[in-house]
């Protein structure tokens, strides 16, 4: 403590030993006080706390982290074939050698001066940078996408605040420098978003429809029908006696595929079915048939299950999921009760088309239909 005998004494010292360095790093050539500064940041600790914990995590226990989470990770076979997975693993390791053998050299590459404290902070992150290549190349593991994130922001943080204290020289490669590490950071968030599954999303509706038990089981079980009341549906194919191909809408004109088994069938009572490996996206479902109390017919409960990866695949689900998902699903079923009851889905005279259930979007209120539509209405 200061009022201990020497206390004064240690930080007289220590400040002067601090100046004698920063004299030093200038003798040195060191041409970015932010880097020094930056390197003592509370920010940059807690980002590379950040990143070295993910890590650490990922080499330790990857069902653990798996489960803290909260996803479904791509098996590790899966993620060594990856190319985008095994690109970064190489680029930590082109990254992290150099850094770690010469950080001097490396640290007035990037226009800060090779200053002792330049050259510990590079040397921690080219460490930094081949822990992660180890764990990408030989263990994969979405965790290790994640760390580089952290890592990024790490960098992110020193060079901009180096880029702050600037004295101009070297300035131009610090700026380039810095752009790199913003792409490279592009990069990894899109790996890490998109190789890392979130949980399933589970939707459940139930309805009752005048019929008899055997009448809906069957009408359900013609799975070429379901895009009549299924919104988001635009072909299902029955492809084999248990197999079928279906096709879905997606933004911007695109569509989703993929290829269902059924894979259990109790005659009027329940049917559940299931994608196969390599569709775009994950699901399976069932639909249970129950007798309505005083006859008034069947009760059906669908339940549908959806694991959504992020990014891309799960941009490509949103016409289905992205509004109210579970109003969608109930929608679907009032449709199917129509058709079940009526044998068409009930349609306001303004909205023509055919009566497969993509036809009623989107729907205009209170506008004069178009010459197309009108000749469609009429046909």
């Amino acid at each position: 403590m200061l009022g201990e005998p020497g206390a004064h004494g240690e930080l007289y010292r220590s400040r002067l030993c601090d100046r004698l360095g920063a004299a030093q790093a200038l003798k040195n050539g060191a041409h970015s006080e932010g880097w020094v500064r930056a390197t003592r940041k509370p920010g940059v600790v807690c980002c590379a706390r950040f990143a070295l914990s993910l890590q650490w995590l990922a080499f330790h226990s990857p069902p653990q982290w798996g489960a803290f989470m909260k996803t479904d990770i791509h098996s590790t076979s899966r993620l060594r074939r990856d190319p985008l997975v095994r690109g970064l693993g190489w680029a930590s390791a082109l990254l992290g050698v150099p850094q770690v053998v010469a950080p001097a050299g490396f640290a007035r590459a990037l226009g800060v001066g090779d200053a002792f404290r330049h050259r510990s902070a590079t040397t921690a992150v080219g460490v930094r940078e081949l822990a992660a290549a180890t764990g990408l190349l030989g263990r994969p593991h979405p965790a290790w996408l994640w760390g580089r994130v952290g890592g990024d922001l790490m960098d992110l943080t020193m060079l901009t605040r180096a880029l702050k204290h600037h004295n101009g020289r070297g300035l131009g490669r610090t700026v380039a420098a810095t752009a790199a590490v913003t792409a490279i950071t592009a990069t990894d968030v899109y790996a890490a978003v998109t190789r890392t599954r979130r949980s399933a999303m589970e939707l459940t509706a139930a309805t009752t429809v005048s019929r008899p038990p055997d009448e809906v089981y069957a009408l359900w079980k013609d799975l070429e029908r379901l895009p009549d009341f299924m919104a988001h549906l635009e072909e299902v194919r029955v492809t084999g006696p248990r197999t079928s191909h279906w096709r879905a809408s997606a933004p911007f004109g695109k569509t989703v595929e993929w290829d269902a088994e059924t894979t259990q069938e109790v005659t009027d009572r329940l049917i559940t079915w299931r994608s196969v490996d390599g569709a775009d996206i994950d699901n399976s479902g069932e639909v249970r048939f129950e007798p309505a109390p005083g006859g008034r017919g069947t009760e059906i409960r669908v339940t549908l299950r959806y694991d959504l990866p992020g990014g891309a695949l799960g941009q490509a689900a949103a016409r289905y999921f992205g509004e109210e998902p579970h109003q969608q699903l109930d929608d679907d079923l009032r449709r199917f009760k129509q058709i079940a009851e009526t044998g068409e889905v009930v349609r306001s005279e303004g909205a023509p088309g055919g009566k497969r259930a993509r036809g009623e979007f989107p729907q205009h209120p209170a506008r004069p239909l178009t010459e197309g539509e009108l000749k469609e209405a009429l046909a």
